[in-house]
């Protein structure tokens, strides 16, 4: 536990208060009191106002406080905490390892954390190592050898650096965890346990969430001390600027869906989000056919791969991305207009972490998802979750769901009508049964229930 009293109080992070003498680009962040070298980095950035998330965190961080946040993606919230970080360590000496730790659940969140650093360093000497998986270790190690006054990383590779003692965490004075509910999703609770017991007790800890489950609470009380609970997470989870709809979908007809929705929506940039990994690739192999800019990104793709279809993502050059949850949370392209879920997330939150993807910082975006009659259980779940209907959607002229075959009438034989005439019981015990209209989703109307 960090010891009582022991956080970093605000009279230790020496700044500027001349912040007024900057335009209007950064005026509104020059009452949350910071220096003149971080508002002429945020006028460089263009960021002109904070968001509620900047402008309720960053005081309490620069005041030294342990600070819970609940936040979704897409409010700001990576450069609510790396602008307090830099004009906590960035005043600072070299010392003899990073002063501050920033622990994610994704490469992919790695490498944009480690932009946003450099973004916002801008006029300061301050490094920031990135420290993940699928690159070579070797590099990393000289990196860390050079200096760095920030490190970010996935707790797997921290925790092997560690272990080869190529990372020291004696000098810390921030460590930041982010997406934290997904950290603990994706089963890294035991590699962020040992890396929090492994730093200083007089540490000052940022805890970052989209949700704030059980465990997630439980990891906050045991290596946070005395922390404030910040929520900017909207009441109803389904963001007003993101329009949502369903289709009805066979499974066999889901691609053929697919590609008539993309005609008919022509998005500035999507992501189509499957389940599996051997999925994304089928549905990309298939879509390249007949769509240009598409690429895929999962798991099992090289580091290298998976470096290069982001960054054309990000550059445009990538107009249709196939994914899994790997970029479900934590990537920030502005240009997303649409996502489609393909297949219907495992989980709630997934759910809203994926179309969470467009309408960021306030844009309009819009959210398809497929489900199959078997599948409208797992729709209503979704629906409760984030206290909205979604809109049942249509394209004129596809039948997405497979209309039951007319049975042409057979005239009986004279044989069949006498021995009907004879066993009337019998021929009642055979008649089938009649089958209830189906509901939304492909049930019985009886067994599913729609969001109230």
């Amino acid at each position: 536990m960090r010891a009582v009293g022991a956080s970093l109080k605000s009279e230790d992070h020496p700044r500027s208060r001349h912040a007024e003498s900057h335009g209007s680009p950064a005026s509104g962040f020059a009452a949350l009191g910071l220096s003149d070298t971080m508002l002429a980095a945020i006028a460089q950035a263009n960021y002109i106002e904070p968001t509620p998330i900047q402008a309720g965190l960053i005081p309490r961080a620069l005041a030294g406080v342990d600070v819970l946040g609940q936040a979704q993606t897409g409010t700001g919230k990576t450069a609510a905490f790396v602008i307090p970080i830099l004009e906590i360590v960035g005043g600072h000496d070299k010392a003899s390892g990073p002063r501050a730790l920033v622990l994610v659940p994704t490469r992919e969140l790695a490498v944009q954390v480690r932009g946003e650093f450099d973004k916002l360093a801008h006029g300061s000497r301050l490094l920031t190592v990135p420290l993940y998986g699928g690159k070579p270790i070797r590099s990393q190690i000289e990196k860390l050898k050079r200096g760095a006054d920030v490190v970010v990383g996935t707790p797997g590779r921290v925790l092997d650096h560690i272990g080869r003692g190529t990372l020291r965490l004696d000098s810390l004075k921030m460590v930041v965890l982010d997406e934290a509910d997904r950290m603990l999703d994706i089963g890294f609770r035991p590699d962020i346990e040992k890396i929090l017991r492994k730093c200083p007790t007089d540490r000052q800890t940022l805890l970052l969430s989209a949700t704030v489950p059980p465990p997630v609470e439980r990891l906050a009380r045991r290596y946070m001390h005395e922390p404030e609970s910040l929520n900017f997470s909207p009441k109803d989870i389904g963001v007003d600027t993101i329009t949502q709809y369903y289709f009805t979908v066979d499974p066999q007809r889901k691609f053929d869906l697919l590609v008539k929705l993309l005609r008919r929506e022509d998005p500035k940039q999507a992501i189509i989000f499957c389940r599996t990994k051997r999925g994304t690739d089928r549905v990309q192999n298939n879509l390249q056919k007949k769509f240009e800019g598409t690429a895929c990104i999962h798991g099992d793709l090289q580091q290298r791969a998976r470096d290069r279809v982001m960054e054309q993502f990000r550059e445009g050059k990538v107009r249709i991305l196939v994914a899994t949850d790997v970029v479900g949370r934590g990537i920030d392209v502005s240009s997303i207009s649409h996502i489609v879920n393909y297949d219907i997330p495992e989980f709630c939150d997934d759910y809203v972490h994926r179309v969470g993807r467009t309408g960021r910082m306030g844009r309009e975006g819009t959210a398809y998802t497929f489900v199959t009659p078997e599948e409208g259980n797992e729709l209503t779940r979704i629906e409760i979750r984030i206290n909205k209907l979604l809109e049942r959607a249509e394209i004129d002229g596809f039948d997405a769901v497979a209309r039951p075959v007319a049975q042409v009438p057979r005239v009986p034989s004279a044989h069949e009508v006498a021995t009907a005439s004879e066993a009337p019981a019998a021929s009642e015990a055979k008649a089938p049964k009649a089958t209830p209209p189906l509901g939304r989703g492909g049930r019985s109307p009886r067994r599913f229930r729609r969001a109230l």
